[in-house]
């Protein structure tokens, strides 16, 4: 059994703005954590967090800009998948997130149900600003 972790979120912002959030090595380190990101399928980045002495590594598996982002997330006993999902309607760009790979309702996945929610209330603060 895989278990999905899934969070909407919406922004006042263009999907473009949106896009550039999730995929600019800078503005990620600003809502998730450091990175070596780039938006190039294949391309293999770590999310590092020396505070918790967290590692990530991550290989991109899908990059349709701006709809679609999919990376692998591998660490702290997980091998799971991130899949972002951009549409923009009526002034408003909606992302949804599903998190993918789950085996049991562990720290990993309860940690990742809350850190999503979190780093999607840092990313819209750092909207608004930018």
């Amino acid at each position: 059994m895989s278990l999905t972790v899934s969070q909407d979120f919406h922004f006042k912002s263009p999907i473009e703005k949106v896009w550039h959030a999730l995929t600019d090595t800078d503005t990620l380190a600003k809502w998730i954590m450091a990175n070596d990101f780039k938006p190039v399928v294949g391309h293999k980045f770590q999310f590092r967090n020396e505070q918790w002495n967290l590692i990530i590594d991550s290989e991109v598996l899908e990059v349709d800009e701006p709809y679609q982002l999919s990376y692998t997330w591998v660490g702290g006993g997980i091998n799971t998948t991130v899949t972002w999902t951009l549409k923009h309607e009526d002034g408003t760009t909606y992302l949804y997130l599903e998190h993918t790979g789950f085996e049991k309702e562990d720290q990993a996945f309860n940690g990742a149900k809350y850190g999503w929610v979190r780093m999607g209330e840092e990313l819209k603060k750092l909207l608004e600003e930018m």
